[in-house]
């Protein structure tokens, strides 16, 4: 059999370094030209005020930039001639962007973060041309990912809604698995008001057709019945959103998103899942985008949750700014990538190898 070049760590690095783009200019109001010279900051003295915590998160978020291209980049130019070209992409990028925030009120381009991003790249590239070959055809994470999933790049394309669905819960200010919120995009108000009552039920329908909607989407990837992949990713998700509040408060508001509503459709969502595990798979992808469908129209008719609206009152994403924007943006469109997957992605078995 020949081999097969999986376009996975393709998509993952496109889709990584559309979302760094998208945090780093975030949150894209208040453009104007300062009229200072574009690259002055280059040459400007070090910024007077930075903390290691700026300067660690700047690395770090550049280092999966650096790995992912380097190893997308791999079978064509080989282990460390990827290096470079990997690196090219991370100080291009990141120079841009810097350049870019010039024209936005809210960030400052800084030569320190700059640098930083470029050190992170390099870090990251030196990992990818080391081990990146382990997502590669004959890897131990590729053989993992074909023993697991369906092969094929239609499968490609269902994990990188998987990771971005994980990187979604990393979002604070939705309810949880709340994706495809679009009221704040377009500047629209809630249409409806709260009552205690009816947004428990609100809450419960969405958790619950979201919940039923990716473990549908996992069962459709996966090459056989392996409920415990479903209960693994399920479980990432809480953790993820658990730590999204946590950074936005503190202490046991890491659970805030535990509430009557959220586990009654945590519940019902996984019992359907069970019930409806035995059935076709096209009746499976039916369903599937059926609670997405659901769970997407609620979310955009829901009340505002007062809870998170008093929160966010007073909170200030800082040094998060970045990362918020990016996870917002994978919440708000997630189903609206998640939706055509489902429609166009063949049912039939052998059609996922082509």
């Amino acid at each position: 059999m020949a081999k097969r070049d999986s376009p996975l760590a393709l998509y993952l690095a496109s889709a990584y370094t559309l979302l760094a783009i998208y945090g780093s200019l975030y949150p894209f109001s208040g453009w104007r030209d300062s009229g200072a010279p574009l690259t002055a900051f280059l040459t400007a003295a070090w910024p007077r005020y930075y903390t290691g915590f700026d300067i660690a998160t700047n690395v770090a978020a550049y280092v999966p930039l650096g790995f992912l291209w380097a190893t997308a980049l791999r079978p064509g130019l080989g282990p460390w001639a990827t290096v470079p070209a990997a690196l090219l992409i991370g100080v291009a990028s990141s120079l841009t962007l810097e350049t870019a925030q010039n024209y936005l009120p809210s960030r400052v381009p800084s030569n320190l973060d700059f640098a930083c991003n470029g050190i992170g790249t390099l870090l990251g590239a030196l990992a990818g041309a080391r081990w990146g070959g382990i997502m590669l055809d004959g890897g131990r994470l590729d053989a993992w990912r074909h023993r697991l999933f369906r092969s094929g790049a239609a499968a490609d394309a269902g994990l990188l809604l998987i990771w971005l669905w994980l990187l979604t819960q990393f979002n604070p200010d939705t309810l949880l698995f709340g994706n495809g919120g679009l009221r704040n995009l377009l500047g629209i108000a809630a249409p409806l008001p709260y009552s205690a009552d009816s947004f428990a039920g609100v809450e419960a329908t969405i958790v619950g057709t979201q919940t039923l909607a990716i473990a549908l989407i996992i069962s459709l990837l996966a090459r056989r019945a392996r409920p415990e992949l479903t209960f693994a990713l399920i479980g990432a998700g809480l953790l993820a959103k658990s730590f999204a509040f946590l950074m936005m408060m503190s202490g046991k508001a890491g659970f805030a998103w535990i509430t009557p509503g959220s586990l009654t459709g945590l519940a019902a969502g996984l019992l359907f899942w069970l019930l409806a595990s035995p059935l076709h798979e096209r009746w499976r992808k039916a369903l599937a985008a059926s609670a997405l469908f659901v769970a997407t129209a609620l979310v955009n008719v829901a009340p505002e949750n007062p809870y998170l609206a008093n929160t966010f009152q007073t909170w200030d994403p800082g040094q998060f700014l970045n990362f918020h924007g990016l996870t917002r943006l994978a919440s708000d469109l997630w189903p609206f990538l998640a939706l055509p997957w489902l429609i166009l992605m063949r049912t039939d078995h052998d059609h996922w190898h082509h």
